[in-house]
């Protein structure tokens, strides 16, 4: 009877990793650029979430991006504590048009980090790699789609 136990408790967390996992990819998002092009973005919900961000990270993929979701729009900073590699910053209004972008941002080398703001309110904010901006001609005024 201890095994057939064993085995239950085996299965039940094999599904809820399996649950946790398939929730995780659920969660990236499709964001596309005004030429069709896309990349998936992880997304950042809660407090927690956005305020880690990419930090501790090694890379982020060229296809790959986060998308941090506020309840409000504001004037949203960020800064690049722990981030080990450049990125390219977009602020988005409730209507997903770039307001405002600041491109190849520098990871923090020493304390106090720097700080990015928006010129405008936003709501959304995605993070790219370096360059993909440039790569896929974005401007402010253009509108993402997710």
């Amino acid at each position: 009877m201890k095994g057939n136990w064993t085995f239950i408790r085996v299965l039940f967390l094999l599904a809820v990793t399996m649950g946790t996992v398939q929730a995780q990819e659920k969660a990236d998002l499709r964001v596309y650029f005004p030429n069709g092009e896309f990349v998936l973005a992880e997304m950042a919900l809660s407090w927690e979430q956005r305020a880690k961000g990419l930090m501790f990270r090694e890379e982020i993929a060229a296809n790959k991006g986060m998308l941090f979701i506020f309840e409000e729009e504001a004037n949203h900073s960020f800064w690049m504590k722990n981030v080990r590699f450049p990125i390219d910053i977009l602020w988005l209004d409730r209507e997903k048009r770039i307001v405002h972008m600041v491109k190849q941002v520098p990871p923090c080398k020493k304390d106090p980090c720097p700080t990015y703001s928006p010129v405008r309110p936003s709501a959304y904010v995605l993070e790219l790699s370096a360059g993909k901006t440039a790569e896929m001609g974005l401007k402010p005024g253009d509108r993402l789609v997710w």
